[in-house]
């Protein structure tokens, strides 16, 4: 890798289309991954399904981009798994482009090149293109929005400050982390000498307002609702009961070495130690503001609290630049290679786990299987079917959101509740279709727990129908009662 710009267009014409052959090659063979795998839907996954069937402007726990492209995506691809997974392999791949672009307009051809190869390899874009996740959406339109941001401050023209605007409403709309942007594009603001080109008020104002008046209908269903997503945000920040967590900082900061790989992650802080030396240059100055600060704030709240390593991976988009651009000054052709060809080999394994497993002459088995999580539903829901088709009329209930939506998602039940006791509402299901005395009657009850009592207790009569076990390995069953209840009392 090195500084040589292909500026001759046939050049860069050969480059974007080597590049898209890749960027499909990576999107066909995670397909053939996926059927490979033979997983069932992961617990989020059929989650998001069920938001889906009934558009809102938001939900529990996240804003509503996630359901409006399953929606789409089901539209298209039809009613199966892979149409659920479809956004995810469409957008980290488009979000791979958008990465290429980036470094290409920041540096040169070849060094956009290798960034957008390095992006598709990441072991973060490798493990959550299998999956429906809110990331998918969240980096797309924080990707495009870093692409925008740097057209702006070096041009000035109004519409680079329309496009801000628009995907920054919607990735508040796919994820509330990306206010983060907000932040990194104000400090953007000021690491150009003298300031962004162009009226340096009426954009960033423009951008604003867009940005609210999109992400306005998911405030307005949050006050409508009491406000379920941004408690729910709050509580699993412990936002109200901060503790000195070093434990937890170590675990984010090892996730974010895997998500980035390796190697690579090894030279994103070779990067960061050595920033004096970069940091004369106008694009590497904008490429820290786009990585450091968000990976501050949520290494803060690790070390304080709690955080998910994936509540930092928006700053993986700038730092998969940042790090190729590196190594490309200095030279480091070679470590950069090596940092994706580890990456490609770390995601193979994982992608073919189970070959290899077998390969190495053991048994597959609940304890090292990474997927383990995607398995035995569809047996579990067949062997609850029966007892639904039995009793067309009653009300499916659980009191678990996995196992509920899990159930919902196979067997598209007429209708269905969850019991919910506590007034503390944990999930959608909560605060949408809480088991109520209006909800009907019978009830067909399903619970993975072993004592059931208190359940029972609150109905008139209760005859059990069975017990489900699927041996999904010799060491890892799911398991489940079945009840028909009827005449409920309430909680």
């Amino acid at each position: 890798m090195d500084h040589s710009t292909l500026a001759n267009p046939s050049h860069r014409r050969s480059s974007l289309f080597l590049f898209a052959i890749i960027a499909l090659a990576f999107a066909l063979y995670r397909v053939a991954v996926i059927a490979r795998l033979g997983l069932d839907p992961y617990v989020d996954e059929a989650y998001y399904w069920g938001w889906a069937q009934a558009l809102d402007w938001g939900y529990y726990s996240k804003p509503p981009v996630i359901a409006a492209l399953i929606a789409w995506s089901g539209a298209v691809f039809g009613d199966n798994l892979l149409a659920i997974k479809a956004p995810s392999l469409i957008l980290y791949t488009g979000t791979a482009f958008l990465v290429r672009e980036i470094g290409r307009e920041l540096f040169d051809d070849r060094v956009g090149f290798w960034c957008g190869v390095a992006f598709l390899t990441l072991p973060l874009t490798a493990t959550l293109s299998l999956f429906a996740s809110t990331d998918a959406p969240l980096l797309f339109f924080w990707a495009a929005g870093m692409l925008l941001m740097w057209r702006a401050l070096n041009d000035g023209a109004l519409p680079y400050w329309v496009g801000i605007g628009l995907v920054a409403g919607l990735g508040l709309m796919s994820k509330y982390v990306m206010l983060a942007f907000g932040g990194s594009a104000f400090l953007a603001l000021f690491i150009r000498r003298g300031g962004p080109k162009g009226n340096k008020v009426l954009g960033p104002a423009i951008a604003i307002f867009l940005a609210l008046a999109i992400f306005a209908p998911n405030l307005v269903w949050n006050w409508e609702h009491g406000f379920p997503t941004f408690r729910h945000t709050a509580e699993i920040t412990r936002l109200g009961t901060r503790t000195w967590s070093p434990d937890e900082f170590i675990e984010f900061v090892g996730a974010q070495w895997l998500l980035l790989g390796p190697l690579l992650a090894v030279c994103l802080g070779w990067a960061l130690v050595r920033w004096r030396d970069d940091w004369a240059d106008l694009r590497f100055r904008f490429l820290f503001v786009f990585v450091v600060p968000l990976l501050v704030v949520v290494g803060l709240q690790a070390l304080t609290g709690r955080a998910n390593g994936n509540w930092a991976a928006p700053a993986l988009v700038g730092a998969t630049v940042l790090t190729v651009a590196f190594l490309a000054r200095r030279g480091s052709r070679r470590l950069a290679v090596a940092a994706i060809a580890l990456n490609i080999v770390a995601s193979s394994v994982l992608y073919h786990w189970p070959d290899v497993v077998r390969l190495a002459g053991k048994e597959l088995n609940g304890r090292i299987d990474p997927y383990k999580r995607a398995r035995g539903w569809h047996e579990f829901a067949e062997a609850v079917r029966p007892r639904l088709e039995a009793h067309p009329d009653a009300v499916l209930v659980a009191d678990e959101r996995e196992l509920l939506a899990q159930l919902v998602y196979s067997l598209r039940p007429s209708r269905y509740a969850r019991w919910q006791p506590d007034p503390h509402v944990m999930d959608h299901y909560g605060l949408t279709v809480p088991l109520t005395t209006a909800s009907g009657d019978p009830v067909l009850f399903v619970s993975e727990r072993a004592d059931v009592k208190a359940v029972i207790a609150r109905f008139e009569a209760a005859d059990k129908l069975g017990d489900v076990d699927i041996a999904v390995y010799p060491n890892f069953h799911r398991r489940a009662s079945v009840w028909l209840l009827r005449g409920f009392k309430g909680y």
